[in-house]
């Protein structure tokens, strides 16, 4: 049967991890739906980035699950999840630097492509027309981002603004229905931020979007939902202003003992 349309893009079901007796992470739960915006907030050392790497499957919990209800998918190891409809960014900006933009670009979109190898390696027209679809759609993703005017260029001869641009338009030539971000504002100056916040508001048009980060003045305008992490625990859920004003969240911040 196949789920709900009003299905969770992603759930983390009470998830735990340990590292050799120390508690990462303990009973943590919560959702990201189609169209929302959730942001993950916490002090340094909360849990965020652990969480974030469960979620994109590279850490695997030791409790709980993760769970894809709108594709009816669980605990998807990281080379699964483009196909699953999942696409995330990382800390900095991950691009091969060895590759041309709209080369990195493309490289996104190669799980759409019906060439196959073999059909690549022989030059078949199979492949020869999936290549030329797959560049097409790749610098109409540039365009969309407004940065097609990088698209021949080598990554170390863009600003660090634009490349965090160029790996989003990586992970979205997947077609995702949910985008995982890991630190986007980390790196760019005021104008930077403005411009990332707006891409980040249209991209929800079309998926959930969960955003790990540190910024509160990034995120709070951003997103509908927040949810707070401390010493690896979820504290605090709700909408930004609900958060704002949480006590267990201002004692988090503030290192205040309740």
């Amino acid at each position: 049967m196949a789920p709900p349309t009003d299905s969770p893009a992603i759930a983390l079901e009470h998830v735990s991890v340990h590292f050799e007796g120390l508690r990462a992470l303990s009973d943590v739960s919560f959702t990201v739906s189609p169209g929302e915006i959730v942001g993950m907030i916490g002090p340094n050392g909360a849990g965020k980035t652990t969480a974030f790497n469960v979620a994109c499957g590279f850490i695997k919990p030791s409790q709980g699950r993760v769970t894809f209800p709108s594709r009816d998918k669980a605990n998807l190891k990281p080379n699964r999840l483009s196909r699953a409809g999942v696409a995330r960014t990382l800390q900095g900006v991950g691009l091969f630097p060895h590759c041309t933009v709209l080369e990195n670009v493309m490289a996104g979109g190669q799980v759409r492509s019906n060439g196959g190898f073999f059909s690549g390696l022989l030059s078949l027209p199979s492949s020869i027309r999936s290549e030329r679809l797959l560049r097409d759609d790749a610098l109409a993703m540039l365009d969309r981002l407004g940065i097609a005017q990088v698209a021949t260029r080598l990554p170390s001869a863009i600003p660090y603004g634009i490349a965090k641009k160029v790996s989003v338009a990586r992970a979205l030539m997947c077609e995702p229905t949910l985008l995982l971000l890991d630190e986007p504002a980390s790196g760019l100056d005021e104008a930077e931020l403005s411009d990332f916040g707006a891409l980040i508001t249209e991209l929800r048009s079309t998926m959930g979007v969960l955003l790990v980060e540190h910024d509160m003045e990034f995120v709070m305008p951003l997103v509908d939902r927040l949810v707070v992490l401390n010493f690896g625990e979820v504290i605090a859920t709700g909408t930004p202003s609900e958060v704002r004003n949480d006590d267990a969240v201002i004692a988090a911040y503030l290192g205040v003992q309740e």
